[in-house]
């Protein structure tokens, strides 16, 4: 019974701390309402300047899109990208000879970021891409994929036509570095011999199959029956090709677009392209300049209803 009373006492306490709060939080805003009304001639114009200045920096030119682009390695780990990436996200530390240095310095391009591509079904095609970075690199349900990473920059409107620019210096100045390059020239010729192997499965297996269906001798072959994708010849078991000959069509497909892709050590498989909300829209600045304005104008009031209270503390 004591540890019970002492919970709903713990209960109780709380419930009264979150009521006091309320009620404080309640009585701040009532106060900051008189005051206001009191003193609504200095209140309102900071409102006005306030929205007004929301109103500029959310101007049709000056509005901020976040750009994206999936870049896909060829070779290189995700680590040695990462290595490479956070030059230049720090910025300052960029050669000046790079051509995306004074993008940078410019600030044409803004917070540049990476984000992890998640794989759902295992299928090595990119599901979604992790922008709260949430996942782990040990989760085996949504796996963090190694061979492909999210790029992210902000740029203004009135430089839209900068981004294919940017986008060769940003792959430009990525493929440059020397341990990615090593991984690369390990790679192609690695992918050009899963090329050939996977063609030369899918053309043995369709001679075979084209062997028994159409060159076997009927009056030769020995009864035979179908049972659970086998075929059963007196004790030979013959496996059916269709299923495995479209299972390594759709292989030697994937390593064809692959190999297609496999120019460089780091290629995007679309272009950078905005996402379509802006950052700074007249949507979310307008309420935020409100608030922000009647909070502002009520502190300037307040200081000027108490001026002579906090000259004479700064005196003493």
């Amino acid at each position: 019974m004591e540890k019970e009373k002492n919970f709903w006492d713990l209960c109780v306490a709380c419930a009264d701390a979150i009521s006091r709060g309320c009620r404080a939080v309640g009585g701040w805003i009532a106060e900051l309402l008189r005051l206001s009304y009191r003193v609504w001639w200095i209140v309102f114009p900071v409102m006005i300047l306030v929205i007004a200045a929301g109103l500029y920096y959310s101007r049709p030119d000056n509005l901020k899109y976040n750009v994206r682009a999936v870049a896909l390695l060829n070779g290189p780990t995700i680590n040695q990208f990462d290595q490479r990436y956070a030059v230049l996200q720090a910025g300052q530390t960029i050669p000046a000879d790079a051509p995306i240095a004074q993008t940078i310095w410019d600030r044409t391009i803004t917070d540049l970021r990476s984000f992890r591509v998640i794989d759902v079904y295992h299928d090595s095609i990119a599901d979604y891409v992790d922008e709260k970075m949430q996942s782990k690199p040990t989760d085996t349900v949504n796996v963090q994929m190694q061979d492909r990473v999210c790029l992210q920059f902000t740029i203004k409107r009135r430089d839209m036509g900068q981004i294919p620019q940017v986008e060769a210096s940003i792959l430009g100045y990525l493929n440059e570095d020397e341990a990615m390059q090593r991984a690369y020239k390990t790679y192609r010729p690695n992918l050009e011999r899963q090329i050939r192997f996977n063609h030369d499965q899918v053309e043995k297996l369709d001679s075979l199959t084209t062997q028994y269906y159409f060159h076997t001798n009927p009056g030769q072959a020995p009864l035979n029956t179908v049972r659970e994708g086998l075929l059963m010849m007196g004790d030979w078991k013959v496996r059916l090709f269709l299923e495995e000959i479209y299972k390594q069509q759709n292989r030697t497909a994937w390593m064809d677009y692959r190999a297609d892709l496999a120019a460089a050590p780091v290629v995007l498989e679309n272009h950078f392209s905005p996402v379509p909300a802006p950052l700074n829209s007249r949507r979310k600045c307008v309420p935020v300049s409100i608030v922000l304005g009647w909070l502002a104008g009520c502190i300037l009031a307040a200081l000027i209803e108490q001026r002579k209270r906090i000259i004479a503390w700064l005196k003493q």
